[in-house]
């Protein structure tokens, strides 16, 4: 089975690199490739040399969870449902607004808590995301949004979609590592927070 490098974070992918018998500078050539330029094709990713993108075509891939909803509110919000697995789909949300773009996404399929304000609890909880599931979501709105005739940047990400991100930390933080690596995604600490369901918003 291939290795999806979506998830590593850079400490992550230097390993993986060194594994392969290459340089760990490599994976910041990578992350920004993946992250800043919305790649998945290694062979487009022209800094490299030709004989790292063939063994890298071989070993890994850049795989993020399928669309299989796209809706868009006349307000400008869009929401995404992507489907995660055979039996999982979760939603992500962009909302629009004058001074920022926030991107909501989740964490978890279901949720284990039932907050009597959320509906996500009532239908059980049924896995934690893994990282590349959950940066996956940041990854999939970038293009989509990238493609619009009037692109919005995302410059606020909240873990305010599905699931409790306090209960899956080991796979929540090294998407977080990869939202504030500036050779990914660049975000501000303060644009990124980390709040339990019953307080989560957008702060600025």
């Amino acid at each position: 089975m291939k290795r999806n490098l979506l998830g590593l974070d850079a400490r992550a992918l230097a390993r993986y690199f060194e594994s392969l018998d290459e340089k760990p500078f490599r994976a910041r050539q990578v992350l920004r490739w993946i992250h800043q330029a919305g790649e998945d094709d290694f062979a487009r990713m022209s800094d490299l040399a030709k004989t790292l993108r063939e063994k890298l075509a071989g070993v890994a891939c850049v795989e993020a969870p399928a669309v299989v909803g796209d809706t868009l509110a006349a307000d400008g919000t869009r929401k995404w449902l992507v489907k995660v697995d055979g039996a999982n789909a979760v939603e992500s949300v962009f909302i629009p607004e004058v001074d920022r773009g926030t991107l909501c996404v989740s964490s978890q399929a279901g949720c284990v808590l039932d907050c009597a304000f959320c509906s996500t609890g009532k239908q059980g909880f049924s896995r934690n995301l893994t990282s590349a599931e959950i940066i996956g979501q940041l990854w999939m709105a970038n293009r989509a949004l990238r493609s619009d005739a009037e692109p919005r940047p995302i410059s606020n990400v909240v873990m305010m979609g599905m699931g409790e991100p306090l209960l899956n930390l080991d796979e929540v933080v090294p998407a977080l590592r990869l939202m504030l690596d500036d050779h990914a995604y660049g975000l501000s600490r303060r644009r990124v927070p980390v709040l339990p369901s019953e307080v989560g918003r957008a702060d600025d």
